[in-house]
């Protein structure tokens, strides 16, 4: 494995989801057909997980309570590889659309299924869709509750279907006070020219030439000295999945673009900086919570 000159490490995740579950399918795909549809995330992970051991990487999996239920299996198996185990809710609801006392069941039980399943502790929680933000930042005080020490909920970005751009690019407390409530650790962004840009993954990642992605990671460590956060699918490695009719063009635009160079850009991106979990890369933030 060829090694990055650099010593900085930054921290991958994955959000391990099966595709149908996407927040654009949600009108075409119903969440009471979920059990009758062909599961392909155990392939897919497992793809991820040889990927990652061939570059003797580490990474943080946020899973959905759903899919532990479904692939134990899979889920004892990302903790025997030495990979850091952690909650993305149980179904996929956004917070936005649920109240404070049923985000907290919700939380509280998609943590006690992945820590019965995986033998673990479960310290991390991201929301599906990065679904917090101004609005309803009641939820970190609902994840402090749950038990958890660290969110990575936020995107502090504008987009149409996300975000809270005004939120810091760095670890912050939104109690206020350091050590009090729960830690938040958003997706890696850059400020440039007055205006923030996504550098954190997910379908930026595989809109953007490749070399823009390096060019932006490249500027996090050597011109700031940040360690980011960035994330993506198992979904995004797989261009066999089925294809979902009815979609409109951007919906179909954001989902299928560049499955096919994923795994590539992927491969490059663990070849050309150091990666690991989240709560090792962010320890000491965390650790303040503990």
């Amino acid at each position: 494995m060829a090694t990055p000159a650099h010593g900085l490490t930054h921290a991958l995740t994955i959000d391990v989801e099966e595709y149908f579950q996407v927040a654009a399918f949600e009108s075409r795909i119903l969440r009471q057909h979920w059990e009758n549809l062909p599961s392909r995330v155990a392939d897919s992970t497992r793809r991820i997980l040889d990927l990652l051991a061939r570059h003797e990487a580490h990474a943080t999996f946020f899973v959905l309570g759903w899919v532990a239920r479904r692939e134990p299996a899979l889920i004892r198996q990302i903790v025997a590889a030495g990979h850091e185990l952690a909650s993305h809710g149980m179904e996929h609801i956004q917070v936005t659309r649920q109240s404070p006392a049923a985000f907290l069941a919700d939380a509280t039980e998609s943590r006690l299924i992945l820590e019965q399943t995986g033998g673990v502790r479960v310290r991390g929680y991201r929301a599906s869709t990065y679904s917090i933000g101004q609005a309803n930042a009641w939820a970190f005080a609902q994840l402090a509750a749950a038990g958890y020490d660290y969110s990575s909920s936020v995107y502090p970005i504008r987009h149409d279907l996300y975000g809270w751009p005004e939120a810091p690019r760095t670890p912050f407390w939104p109690s206020g006070a350091t050590g009090v409530g729960i830690v938040e650790i958003p997706v890696a962004t850059l400020d440039l020219f007055g205006r923030r840009y996504p550098c954190g993954g997910g379908g930026f990642f595989r809109l953007y030439p490749y070399r823009v992605s390096r060019w932006a990671w490249q500027r996090l460590q050597h011109r700031e000295g940040q360690a980011g956060v960035f994330y993506f699918h198992p979904w995004e490695l797989d261009a066999g999945q089925p294809r979902v009719a009815g979609l409109g063009w951007k919906s179909r635009f954001r989902h299928y673009l560049n499955l096919t160079r994923m795994e590539t850009r992927i491969t490059t991106l663990l070849r050309d900086f150091r990666w690991d979990r989240m709560d090792r890369v962010f320890a000491e933030v965390i650790g303040a919570r503990s």
